[in-house]
């Protein structure tokens, strides 16, 4: 059941993804700057197909000096969530969950994979994703990839555009931990705005409405 509510517009196909040109301003993405209590972390998410199980999308999050998610060609978003290229800041427990209740749906499940990281790859993990830019469609698990044979200890993570290839590397690597979230969800996760993710005392921020 959603733990979220849901509004008011067209549907988000998890296919319907593009390169975009979001570059929040430097004062919104401070003020949301969010430390994790937790140790430092590499986290891959895959949305896979809830019947079928093929690979839909794949997104990388990584918990070091500030927790982001790295949403390569995705359609989720929340107005009080500053973004620069595929990059969301302010990822706080409520954003994560509703970052994963987003994907899944009664069509699709999310598979979290965990992974505890040295501080030094978490920062070079954090560089990598702000310095990758926005992702064109369909490249979203190649540039997660990419980002991820570049860390030490990942090597073995295969660059391909496939996420359930992707998802069984990740899996043989050391202290892997991993869930799955499914949901029975109607396939409508349009815009939708998350209870807990409050309106940041920035310029530009609208206030959410219930």
């Amino acid at each position: 059941m959603r733990r979220f509510l849901i509004s008011m517009a067209a549907v988000a196909s998890l296919a319907a993804c593009g390169a975009d040109n979001h570059w929040a301003p430097d004062e919104q993405v401070q003020a949301a700057r969010y430390v994790h209590d937790g140790p430092p972390t590499i986290t891959l998410f895959t949305v896979l197909g809830a019947k079928s199980g093929s690979g839909a999308h794949s997104a990388i999050m990584v918990n070091g000096s500030q927790r982001l998610i790295f949403d390569p060609a995705g359609t989720w978003h929340h107005p009080h969530l500053p973004e620069r290229h595929d990059v969301h800041y302010g990822m706080t427990d409520a954003a994560v969950d509703f970052y994963i209740d987003y994907h899944a749906r009664i069509t699709y499940n999310v598979v979290q994979q965990d992974v505890v990281v040295s501080p030094a790859v978490a920062e070079m993990a954090l560089r990598r994703m702000q310095e990758n830019g926005a992702v064109s469609k369909a490249m979203c698990t190649t540039s997660v990839t990419t980002i991820l044979r570049q860390l030490p200890g990942f090597e073995s993570i295969p660059q391909s555009p496939f996420p359930k290839k992707a998802m069984k590397a990740f899996a043989q690597l050391p202290g892997v931990v991993e869930t799955t979230t499914t949901d029975d969800d109607a396939d409508e996760n349009g815009y939708i705005i998350a209870r807990g993710i409050h309106p940041l005392d920035i310029p530009g921020t609208a206030a959410a409405t219930d």
